[in-house]
């Protein structure tokens, strides 16, 4: 039997926050902005300069001080304005529509050499087409030997 009973084992327990310790993080985050707020307005220009370092050094902390990475997925996206935009340029096609329009024109590259017959398959058609054509002429030679064998004998009968 699996783990958990019938119904099957799902994982760990689900773990909820304390009301009560939300309520103490919440008044604690307000406070320090408050406190930070009034500091800003009372503080000097060299206070500034001086806590401008201590939160570059705070935030520069470990690998990030020593390596700067931008991450583009962070930059936020700005939209085009209708009247940046230039209807003039031609437009840039995605992968996907290049390689429909590419595959769209070998086809009909494949279907021109086809009717003038010159791919492999054409030839191939034309030459079963051939066989088939004398078959039948043979086929329509034999039937009509046969039938003006068979007149041949009604004749004789009627004699």
């Amino acid at each position: 039997m699996p783990r958990g009973g019938k119904k099957g084992h799902k994982g760990r327990g689900k773990q909820f926050s304390n009301p009560e310790e939300i309520d103490r993080q919440m008044r604690a985050q307000k406070e320090m902005e408050e406190n930070g707020g009034a500091e800003k307005e009372n503080s000097d220009s060299e206070e500034e300069s001086s806590s401008e370092e201590e939160y570059e050094s705070k935030k520069k902390s470990g690998v990030e001080g020593l390596i700067e990475i931008e991450n583009p997925n962070r930059v936020s996206q700005k939209g085009k304005k209708v009247t940046d935009l230039d209807l003039e340029e031609p437009k840039e096609l995605s992968r996907r529509e290049r390689e429909e329009i590419e595959k769209q024109k070998a086809k009909e590259r494949y279907m021109k050499l086809h009717l003038e017959g010159k791919t492999e398959q054409a030839r191939a058609d034309l030459a079963r087409l051939a066989i088939i054509k004398k078959q039948r002429e043979e086929a329509a030679k034999k039937r009509e030997e046969l039938r003006k064998e068979k007149d041949a004998e009604e004749a004789k009968a009627k004699r």
